[in-house]
């Protein structure tokens, strides 16, 4: 493990120094996860997610709106984005993840506190809660606002992604005192390891240290 400037690295991944210094806490009571239908194109996904998606879908399907489930018919359980990178696919209407459930049965158009919209979750998630699939949700959303760019040689970097949607959870991530690698403990430690994880919180140390002197 090492640390130079403002990158931390822990085996052949790199981790930027706002992954520990910022501070964020998803506020599910104020956005109503709105990430799940805001932005141009799908969740990123990984290939070894396709298989599971397809082996889980009759699971969580009845979660999802027709449109949802018709998004599937017509693209399969992935698209290409712009920059040819495999996302999940959308709606065709309002451009929702297709994987998308709106508690009580409701849609986009429902809500007005909510800007419009319906509380969502995701469908598969929710799938995964009840004890009807093992396949929790793409790794990108478990690790959100972390984006993960992979390098050459077979690395990877860590990233700080922000988003204006998500600034009521800067703001309670601030508020509460936890920082972004300390809200995704339970994703980082299931991806990456319990040494991993325990490296980070050893780097973070240093790092926070060396910020307060």
């Amino acid at each position: 493990m090492s640390a130079f400037g403002t990158i931390v690295q822990i085996g052949d991944i790199l981790i930027s120094e706002e992954v520990i210094l910022e501070f964020f806490a998803c506020d599910y009571e104020k956005c109503r996860g709105v990430c799940c239908i805001e932005g141009d194109c799908g969740a990123p996904l990984e290939e070894y997610e396709l298989p599971l998606l397809e082996r889980d879908y009759s699971a969580f399907a009845p979660l999802m709106r027709p449109e949802g489930r018709a998004a599937v018919d017509e693209k399969g359980f992935f698209e290409i984005d712009i920059e040819g990178d495999l996302v999940t696919p959308v709606t065709s209407s309002v451009r929702d993840c297709a994987y998308t459930h709106y508690e009580g049965g409701a849609g986009p158009e429902s809500s007005a506190e909510a800007g419009g919209r319906g509380n969502c979750l995701c469908a598969i998630e929710k799938c995964f809660f009840a004890g009807k699939c093992s396949f929790r949700k793409p790794q990108s959303c478990r690790l959100y606002p972390i984006r993960i760019t992979k390098l050459t040689g077979g690395g990877l970097a860590f990233n700080l992604h922000r988003w204006n949607i998500c600034q009521d959870a800067f703001e309670k991530g601030r508020r509460e005192g936890i920082r972004v690698y300390q809200f995704l403990r339970e994703p980082l430690t299931e991806l990456y390891g319990e040494d991993f994880y325990r490296d980070l919180c050893a780097a973070a140390e240093y790092v926070i240290a060396g910020q307060e002197n």
